[in-house]
């Protein structure tokens, strides 16, 4: 099985660069319960979603939760499919993705990534999160 890094401490060392890349001081980090590390960043007072960072060994998974299937019109649902693949190749350090019901946007790094790099995926991600619920709005109830 590969490595796990110390997921807590590289979080930790990307907020300063983190915090000056979205212009905020407004940064929380978590480690989320369970049986897989997972760290939450959180931006509180902010229109930005929480992403999800956790170390598979392997890769660093970055996640952040959209929306519910059930957000979805039905009638669209179709035509957000469609936009959606059609979208994935333009969005930077991001892709459109399901984990049950929710749809979800995310990236992945080397486990080996430096804080910068780390910082400018969260930094990129939460941006695309923040586009993709202002430009998909009109298909989600």
């Amino acid at each position: 099985m590969p490595k796990r890094h110390n997921l807590p401490a590289l979080i930790k060392a990307t907020l300063p660069l983190l915090k000056r890349q979205l212009m905020t001081e407004a940064i929380e980090i978590a480690s989320v319960p369970g049986e897989v590390p997972v760290i939450e960043v959180g931006f509180p007072r902010s229109e930005r979603l929480p992403i999800y960072v956790t170390d598979t060994g392997s890769q660093l998974l970055c996640i952040s939760y959209l929306w519910r299937d059930s957000d979805v019109r039905p009638r669209l649902r179709s035509k957000l499919m469609e936009t959606l693949l059609d979208l994935n190749p333009s969005v930077p350090l991001s892709a459109f993705g399901r984990i049950g019901g929710h749809f979800v946007l995310f990236g992945a790094l080397s486990p080996e990534s430096s804080p910068r790099d780390v910082a400018l995926e969260l930094a990129t991600l939460s941006d695309n999160g923040r586009d993709a619920i202002s430009t998909l709005s009109d298909f989600l109830v």
